[in-house]
């Protein structure tokens, strides 16, 4: 089974456990997902199945965004609603204005250190685990992109927030740092992730909803078909004889639309047969091909 399928992440399941059932279900054991989301967060994990798990370092870098909530008050040593409280609790809640005026410092290019409790690894031991035995975690800041950090609502002592962010960026961290950046400290007390790329909510099915359609035969139904992916590149069809020249290894002429340098060459069945790399002109050559 080739395709993608962009699912539902519930509140309590990790990644692994999404990818573990979505195998059971779709009985392909070639899957993978496009980034991790917290166990309790919840949203959009889109999935690679079948051959086109190999399409997964194409995604890299690939801009995520975000909805949730933050409440202020105190930390936590997690960062989020998960841990315990760090610090003295503070009974008066920011103002809005002071808010909106710390916002700034957090958007664009910045430096944000994980937090101790993720998967970021100190002499190839992960930090979590360390935190776990209540030992010091050094982690060094990391350079990530905030496109957009905005307060959409508030009320009493927590925030609705909107975040599109480049990949890396913790959110728990962006939730604690703000807290201390007002003086009451905070954490993150509700994730949902809203996109991955061109992936949206209006793309998730969730689990229940797969497990109905398997029931039936029916999860290719769910798949975003190949032609849909990467859609910064542009899809050509290939003649037979142009299709077996690329499965073989061999440069071959394409229907020439656009310069772009990198097409998806589907078959008349919109199956996927190669990524070819533009050598000049309509000629391509196969970075990566999919035989049947």
């Amino acid at each position: 089974m080739d395709g993608a399928l962009i699912v539902y992440k519930p509140r309590g399941m990790t990644s692994h456990d999404v990818v573990a059932r979505v195998r059971r279900v779709t009985r392909e054991r070639s899957v993978g997902h496009l980034g991790t989301l917290d166990p309790a967060a919840t949203g959009v994990l889109p999935l690679l199945l079948g051959r086109l798990t190999r399409l997964a370092q194409f995604f890299e870098g690939r801009e995520k965004e975000y909805a949730g909530e933050i409440r202020f008050g105190f930390a936590t040593d997690t960062y989020d609603a998960a841990g315990e409280r760090v610090g003295e609790f503070s009974p008066n809640a920011p103002e809005r204005s002071a808010i909106e005026a710390a916002l700034p410092r957090f958007r664009g290019r910045i430096r944000q250190t994980p937090p101790p409790f993720s998967a970021k690894k100190i002499g190839g031991v992960p930090a979590y685990k360390l935190a776990r035995q209540a030992k010091p975690v050094e982690l060094q800041p990391v350079e990530v992109e905030v496109r957009e950090f905005e307060l959409v609502s508030l009320e009493g002592d927590r925030i609705r927030f909107r975040v599109v962010c480049s990949k890396g960026t913790y959110i728990r961290a962006l939730a604690h740092d703000l807290g201390a950046a007002v003086g009451t400290g905070a954490h993150l007390a509700e994730l949902e992730r809203t996109r991955v790329g061109e992936f949206t909510l209006a793309d998730a099915r969730t689990l229940e909803e797969l497990a109905a359609l398997a029931e039936r035969g029916g999860v290719e139904e769910a798949l975003v078909p190949a032609h849909r992916l990467l859609p910064e590149m542009p899809a050509v069809v290939a003649t037979a004889e142009a299709e077996a020249k690329l499965l073989q290894g061999r440069a071959a002429n394409l229907a020439e639309f656009s310069r772009a340098p990198l097409v998806k060459v589907m078959a008349a069945d919109q199956r996927l047969v190669a990524l070819g790399r533009r050598m000049a002109g309509s000629l391509f050559h196969p970075q990566m091909v999919f035989p049947k």
